[in-house]
């Protein structure tokens, strides 16, 4: 069925139609988290903390890879949908696709013959480096999954379509957690497997969550249908879809590479900061996660309001959505302010006795960046709906390059303020991007980029 979220009346409706399917997944994703941060701080030792915390940025990374195209995606698609223009929203789909299959080649060659290498310059330990590397080779085998995973349904929330992704995620999330949780400790008659558990979980979960996708996309959703015989390059449509979704990829990515040169940082400070980082920044999605649904839906209602030449109501829906996130992210501070220590003996062992003092007050420092992090993520994904994805990455290299990395090597370096200092330098940084992308937003630029 064809339909456009600019036939909802509102903008309430719309917001929630859209976000709360992505609160749901999520929230599902935060319950992965904690069952690996949970599995690991109960079951195995430090070293493998510390490998799965460089390890929980490097999955970070690897899905937001398939944003060059997914980004592009969402946007492009949203735009038709709101001119319903549905023959093209369902051309850009099989383009994303196509494209998304090139780069999943491509990411797929470099896990198997240079993630020892790659992984070896970020610092980690000599004793954990082996484990990362073995999850990395296993995890290969899942890339066509989680590229289906990714793009599939950023097609589909252009159109407005966020039940299928939280469906797919919700069943890569709790197979995943349930075959980790046998594997690891072999429970009901199976092996136990240890660290490789981890892996395999991940393995199941995407497996499963893809063929989700592949089927719901060939039977038809949202106006949008999977047909192999258009699965051919068209490269007008395909260039059309990079220009957009190269920068806000490149965003996407530059955040997340500036955090692994982060945490590299980090590592230096030894494998008990390591652990307590890893433990403060799973905790800290409890406030993250929740707020990237209003950012999705803030993508969706710009790109399709836009496409309608309603821009007024493209505002208001991107209000909405920052005054719902943004309350949800706020309140989810306050609870890290205020129950760090509880929140971090729910998936620490006790007598890991240096990482519970590490990790607490990181919990306390991030809890203060709240509203930040709200402006940054919700208007971000508004501009990146509206097809504004070069001044977020310019904004995101001026954050993380110019203002984080230095700040964090003053604060752990000369001034030895420990993993402390760096977290710091990060909430310094989150208010410097907040501030510029709440600047570009009301500039009211966004409101004439052609797709």
């Amino acid at each position: 069925m064809n339909r456009s979220l600019v036939d909802t009346p509102g903008t309430l409706r719309p917001m929630l139609r859209l976000a709360l399917p992505v609160l749901v997944e999520q929230l599902l994703s935060l319950a992965v988290i904690f069952s690996d941060l949970a599995l690991t701080g109960h079951f195995l030792g430090q070293t493998d903390m510390a490998a799965m915390t460089m390890l929980s940025y490097i999955m970070w990374l690897i899905p937001s890879l398939f944003a060059l195209v997914g980004i592009g995606a969402t946007a492009l698609v949203a735009r038709f949908c709101g001119a319903k223009e549905f023959d093209l929203a369902r051309r850009a789909t099989h383009q994303a696709l196509l494209l998304g299959a090139g780069l999943m080649l491509c990411v797929m060659l470099v896990v198997y013959f240079a993630a020892e290498p790659l992984l070896g310059r970020l610092n980690l330990s000599t004793s954990a480096l082996p484990l990362a590397v073995r999850y990395m080779r296993l995890v290969g085998l899942a890339l066509p999954a989680i590229m289906l995973v990714t793009v599939g349904p950023a097609c589909l929330r252009g159109a407005g379509d966020t039940v299928s992704g939280m469906l797919a995620m919700g069943l890569v999330n709790l197979i995943n957690i349930a075959t980790a949780w046998t594997l690891v400790r072999g429970s009901l008659g199976a092996p136990e497997l240890g660290w490789d558990g981890l892996a395999f979980g991940v393995l199941a979960g995407y497996w499963a969550g893809a063929i989700v996708i592949l089927v719901l996309l060939l039977r038809g959703r949202a106006g949008l249908r999977l047909s192999w015989q258009e699965l051919t390059l068209d490269r007008e449509l395909s260039g059309r879809l990079l220009r957009v979704g190269v920068p806000g990829g490149s965003d996407l990515l530059s955040v997340i590479l500036c955090q692994i040169w982060f945490v590299s940082i980090i590592f230096r400070l030894g494998d008990d900061a390591a652990a307590a980082h890893g433990v403060a920044v799973r905790i800290e999605a409890l406030a993250y996660l929740p707020g990237y649904a209003f950012q999705i839906a803030a993508a969706t209602l710009t790109g399709q309001y836009l496409g309608a030449k309603d821009p007024k109501r493209a505002a208001r829906g991107v209000g909405m959505a920052l005054l719902a996130g943004g309350g949800l992210m706020i309140a989810a501070g306050l609870v890290m302010l205020f129950g760090a220590e509880m929140l971090v003996h729910l998936f620490v062992k006790g007598d890991k006795v240096d990482v519970i003092a590490l990790a607490a007050p990181l919990l306390r420092i991030v809890s203060f960046s709240m509203p930040a992090l709200a402006l940054l993520s919700i208007l971000s994904g508004a501009l990146r709906g509206a097809g504004d994805t070069r001044w977020p990455f310019l904004i995101t290299l001026v954050g993380l390059v110019g203002v984080r990395i230095p700040l964090a090597y003053l604060f752990t370096g000369h001034y030895e303020l420990g993993v402390q200092g760096a977290w710091y330098a990060m909430v310094i940084d989150l208010v410097v991007r907040a501030t510029l992308i709440t600047a570009r937003f009301k500039s009211g630029v966004w409101k004439h980029i052609r797709v």
